[in-house]
């Protein structure tokens, strides 16, 4: 017979699994871009007059590449076994994901305000790129200051930021299918992928010990 230890366990586990999973998939599809042309995914969407514009195409690869970076890279940081056995890898990966998730998200500030879908929209991509900069950075000067406790607190909601490009993904095919318009879906979605992801990491935070440990600043 299964514990409800050993099923809550087996829980966390697929979890895992499965996030590792979607975290790939998603993290390298920026990659599909170089290999099927532009006329893909959501560039389908955008004017000729918007898809020309030079400084428009350098904000959205700034945004998708270090974006697919960041998502390969963050799920690794929540390996206990390699923050524990091989510090100083998960303080250079730490350093990548920083990086990258700092320069995604101040090019989708910028380009948020051309989302498809108008203000509804661009106001939810932009407030999303907002929380994922300062929740990285945040997470970011308090590890050097030696509070990892709310470093581990403030990574949890900087990788459930950076989430959104997956569950953006998982939400709006079934929002197209159900309301049968794809801007209104969209207009959904640029709220829908990371509001309820940043519940979840409330959640998460909550159940973590309460309280803060401070280890020697880092310099390296």
């Amino acid at each position: 017979m299964t514990t409800p230890s050993a099923t809550a366990k087996y829980f966390r586990i697929s979890a895992w699994i499965l996030l590792s999973l979607l975290a790939i998939i998603v993290g390298l599809y920026p990659s599909l871009y170089f290999i099927l042309g532009e006329k893909f995914g959501l560039l389908r969407s955008k004017p000729p007059a918007l898809l020309s514009n030079t400084l428009w195409r350098i904000g959205f690869y700034a945004h998708i590449i270090p974006g697919g970076i960041a998502l390969l890279t963050g799920w690794l940081q929540f390996s206990r076994r390699l923050r524990e056995r091989k510090v100083q890898w998960h303080r250079q990966l730490g350093k990548v994901y920083v990086i990258a998730a700092i320069v995604s998200s101040l090019a989708g500030f910028c380009i948020g305000f051309t989302a498809t879908g108008g203000p509804i929209a661009q106001t939810g991509f932009i407030g999303l790129a907002i929380v994922w900069f300062t929740t990285t950075l945040l997470a970011y000067t308090t590890v050097r200051q030696g509070n990892t406790t709310q470093h581990e607190q403030l990574m949890i909601y900087s990788y459930a930021a950076c989430l959104a490009a997956v569950t953006l993904r998982l939400w709006l095919p079934l929002l197209v299918y159900e309301l049968h318009y794809f801007i209104i879906a969209y207009r959904v979605v640029a709220w829908l992928c990371w509001v309820p992801n940043l519940f979840v990491a409330w959640l998460i935070v909550r159940r973590l010990p309460r309280n803060i440990t401070y280890s020697s600043r880092i310099t390296d």
